[in-house]
């Protein structure tokens, strides 16, 4: 993995030791259509022709960031996507190569994170823009940040969300997280089942983690959110 940042969220429904791979905004709301041109819906080509989904931003014109756990056999990016029912100017462009971090566990979900290459070049417009990543880390937490995605909105619901939404989180100083390079946030509102591999976007609009795992603390408590 040759970019070093500190980027984690929530997206894929996978138990291990407590901790949940996540694919749903709890709690959140709307976008207002097209307001996070950053924003990227992919779709993870399986076996046996099956198709699950995370989400992803655009760094640049072929570079797409997302989380490790959204492992695929291939993989189609989808640009300037508000509404899933509405394809009439989303962009679909393949996957060139797949760089997850070097020292990505996927037992612990440590590192969970991936940059995609993408085959052919994005085409900018006011719907498909790419977003900043957070400068070197100085220790102080953001005061104010977001998670968006297209993943389940209640634990009720079996589908995913057909538009874009996102939730306010908080970041809660943590010393296991700052062990494990993540940033954290508390209670049940958050990215969920689905929304895996989305951005932190934190208040200068600049994107500080990736959606990746929530922990249910075996001491009980509220759920911890990661982004790493």
């Amino acid at each position: 993995m040759l970019i070093h940042c500190k980027l984690v969220i929530l997206i894929l429904v996978l138990s291990v030791d407590g901790q949940v791979l996540l694919r749903e905004i709890f709690g959140g709301h709307e976008v207002v259509p097209h307001s996070r041109p950053y924003m990227v819906l992919l779709e993870l080509h399986m076996l046996h022709g099956l198709t699950n989904y995370c989400g992803g931003f655009l760094l640049n014109e072929d570079s797409v960031m997302t989380a490790a756990h959204c492992k695929a056999r291939f993989y189609t990016v989808l640009l300037g996507v508000h509404n899933v029912h509405n394809s009439g100017e989303v962009q679909r462009v393949s996957v060139d190569q797949t760089f997850p971090h070097k020292d990505f566990n996927s037992t612990l979900l440590k590192n969970d994170i991936m940059l995609l290459k993408l085959n052919s070049k994005a085409k900018f417009s006011k719907n498909v823009r790419p977003i900043a990543l957070a400068g070197q880390d100085d220790g102080s937490l953001p005061k104010s940040c977001r998670a968006s995605g297209w993943g389940k909105t209640d634990r009720n619901h079996k589908y995913m969300s057909h538009v874009l939404r996102e939730v306010n989180v908080t970041l809660t100083d943590s010393e296991k997280c700052r062990k494990d390079n993540l940033y954290c946030s508390e209670g049940e509102t958050g990215p969920a089942e689905g929304d895996s591999g989305g951005p932190l976007v934190c208040e200068d609009g600049k994107a500080y983690g990736v959606v990746s795992s929530v922990l249910k603390p075996k001491s009980g408590g509220p759920l911890i959110h990661g982004f790493t």
